[in-house]
């Protein structure tokens, strides 16, 4: 299949950038029609790090479900991604990572691997100069400590009597990010049994001095937030001994049925992978055997998760996608030019429309009143649908020419209500719930995995002031309000914070065309502010990127190896600011242009996304394809302009 394209001006009276751009934009397009699915659908993999591998494997030890086969395959994709100095990192060309390279040794020792190999011996060399186990991350010791390679004494406590804690308070389930607590509820239950299965064999390698594994460290003030909360967790450990059992029983029983009534239909829990590992564990502590249908469906959706390869390698996905690269995918080929009535679109719009979440999820304890209309990220998560794609999933119907458009508008309003209802008290959108700002989760000791908790960002409120915007809602207080708070949000390089995607590059191209799009001028200082920063920040091949280093260190703020999406993204908000016929325009769209490959696409190793900044990087296979089709459509095409009606 091939695009419809718009009116297009004579051969003659184009420009060489132009007559590039058209011709980068129908490759592009026959190649990304190709990769959907019969039913409607695009997904690319989700490529994060090794943890989830090495995790994997030592799930299915820790139950005793480990078979040769699997064993091989992923020791394979384990091995592909060492570097040469024995390490693994958490990002394509990102520093060695203590835990990761962890993780990866001890899946490695399980595939058979022995610890004086030479790719062993230099991991176990370097992990030693870093601290050994010891200046591990918090979960990657618990893992250890399921085999004994360390002591539950020596982990931060978290009893699962916090389910019991009333929203009102402090440190309840529901102050944690919806990730986070998907994760904690179970790891309480395991917290609390302190189950200890045979060692295969020992990890002294990893120590730096296997007689002393965690020596003492000393104290944080006791008036600093660390301090306080380190002596609580004594306080918890000393709790641990004299827990009232009646009590702690009962707590057990509750985190159970917590978990059990948020499976999904297809057996996960929120439609990623660690809250779904921990959950079977947790679930098989309390007496739950391997053939209960709980557990049988949720280790049949943990297969779900792995992407075989053709050189036979296994790789597992921390999360699926669906419904964000459909949608992206959707306005993507519609601002390529693709009909509005084109089977493609229509056939996506038909599967997006089935996967709008009709039931209330966690996100109605602080929102016990508003009903539900949201999508998820995923297949089947419908006790999480986010404010992000519900935005973009509105965005991507409103493109389509829909036989049945009595359908597209009942599915808006109903989502429309659900956004509106979402927006938290300083006038933004987080992505998950509704005013989820507590400071306290993160100071927790146990916390140390990456950000748990979901205040506003502006990428999310961006893309929520666009769909308004687009749906005439633009003089909607609702909507003045995103816009005022996205404006005060503006850093003093120009940029915006990019908490869902690398980076600043990330927030200031969702930012810029959301205002553009909501009626600030061009010529607003913070628009001109971002366009020259953008430009500033451009690569001389003509491209932009940046690394997730950026989210540690200013100095790498829009710095990084050109990628097509992070070019798009800068195009996208170039292009909105009206800066079409600009320099850096021209160069951006000949970058993309030039590094396409044959078949249309564009290669991408770097990871463009972001889970927790910096803490967990993603690289969405995807991106590559739908950022620079849309990109490279409005460049060809112009911006979508119009606002919609306004729905109720």
């Amino acid at each position: 299949m091939t695009a419809t394209p718009t009116v297009q001006p004579s051969e003659s009276s184009e420009s060489k950038t132009l007559g590039v751009a058209r011709e980068a934009t129908a490759r592009a397009v026959d190649h990304l029609l190709s990769r959907q699915d019969e039913r409607g659908w695009w997904k690319g993999d989700l490529e994060t790090n090794v943890t989830m591998d090495a995790e994997d494997l030592m799930l299915r030890q820790f139950l005793g479900i480990q078979d040769p086969d699997t064993l091989d395959a992923a020791a394979r994709y384990l091995r592909s991604q060492q570097a040469t100095d024995g390490t693994w990192a958490t990002f394509h060309g990102g520093p060695p990572e203590l835990s990761a390279t962890i993780e990866a040794y001890v899946a490695l020792r399980l595939a058979g691997d022995e610890p004086d190999a030479p790719h062993m011996a230099t991991a176990s060399a370097w992990v030693r100069s870093r601290g050994g186990i010891a200046s591990s991350r918090v979960f990657t010791r618990i893992w250890l400590a399921l085999f004994g390679w360390w002591r539950w004494e020596d982990l931060p406590e978290l009893p699962p009597e916090i389910i019991y804690f009333p929203k009102w308070l402090p440190l309840n389930i529901y102050d944690f990010g919806c990730w986070a607590r998907q994760t904690i509820v179970p790891l309480t239950i395991v917290s609390a049994k302190r189950p200890v299965r045979p060692a295969p064999f020992p990890l002294d390698e990893l120590h730096t001095d296997p007689r002393r594994p965690n020596p003492p460290r000393p104290l944080a003030p006791v008036a600093s937030w660390d301090g306080a909360f380190q002596r609580l967790d004594r306080a918890l450990h000393a709790y641990h001994k004299v827990a009232f059992r009646p009590l702690r029983r009962a707590a057990l029983r509750s985190c159970a049925r917590w978990i059990v009534e948020r499976q999904e239909n297809d057996g996960c829990w929120g439609g990623i992978q660690p809250p779904a590992v921990y959950s079977v564990i947790a679930l098989h502590l309390l007496g739950y055997d391997l053939d209960h249908p709980v557990m049988r469906a949720g280790l049949e959706s943990l297969d779900r998760f792995a992407v075989w390869r053709e050189d036979g390698s296994r790789m597992i996905e921390a999360c699926q996608s669906p419904v964000w690269d459909t949608c992206l995918a959707a306005i993507a080929l519609a601002d390529a030019g693709l009909a509005a009535d084109h089977p493609a679109l229509v056939k996506a719009a038909d599967w997006m429309l089935t996967e709008q979440i009709d039931r209330p999820g966690d996100w109605s304890v602080r929102r016990p009143g508003l009903p539900s209309g949201g999508w998820a990220f995923e297949f089947h998560n419908d006790n999480y649908p986010d404010i992000d794609d519900t935005a973009e999933v509105i965005l991507a119907l409103r493109r389509v020419d829909h036989p049945e458009p009595e359908r597209i508008e009942a599915a808006v309003r109903r989502a429309m209500r659900w956004t509106l209802g979402m927006q938290s008290k300083n006038g933004a959108w987080g992505a998950f719930d509704v005013d989820n700002t507590s400071p306290l989760p993160n100071k927790l000791p146990f916390c140390d995995f990456g950000e748990v908790i979901d205040p506003p960002s502006a990428d999310v409120t961006a893309h929520v002031v666009e769909m308004l915007a687009h749906e005439g809602r633009t003089y909607d207080a609702r909507t003045r309000r995103g816009i005022s708070w996205l404006l005060s949000e503006q850093e003093p390089s120009g940029a915006w914070f990019g908490r869902w995607g690398t980076n600043y590059v990330y927030g200031t191209g969702s930012v810029v065309p959301a205002l553009i799009a909501a009626g600030v001028p061009a010529s607003h200082p913070a628009v001109r502010r971002a366009v020259r920063w953008l430009e500033s920040v451009q690569n001389e091949d003509g491209g932009w990127g940046e690394d997730q280093r950026s989210y540690l260190d200013a100095e790498w703020m829009g710095r990084g190896a050109s990628t097509a999406s992070q070019t798009a993204w800068a195009l996208l908000a170039l292009l909105a600011a009206g800066e079409r016929d600009g320099e850096a325009v021209e160069r951006g769209v000949t970058w993309l242009a030039g590094t396409q490959r044959p078949d249309g696409s564009w290669d991408e190793p770097y990871f463009t996304g972001t889970g927790f900044p910096w803490d967990f990087s993603i690289n969405y296979h995807l991106y590559r394809q739908v950022f620079p089709v849309t990109a490279l459509g409005r460049y060809v095409h112009g911006e979508p302009t119009g606002a919609r009606p306004r729905s109720g």
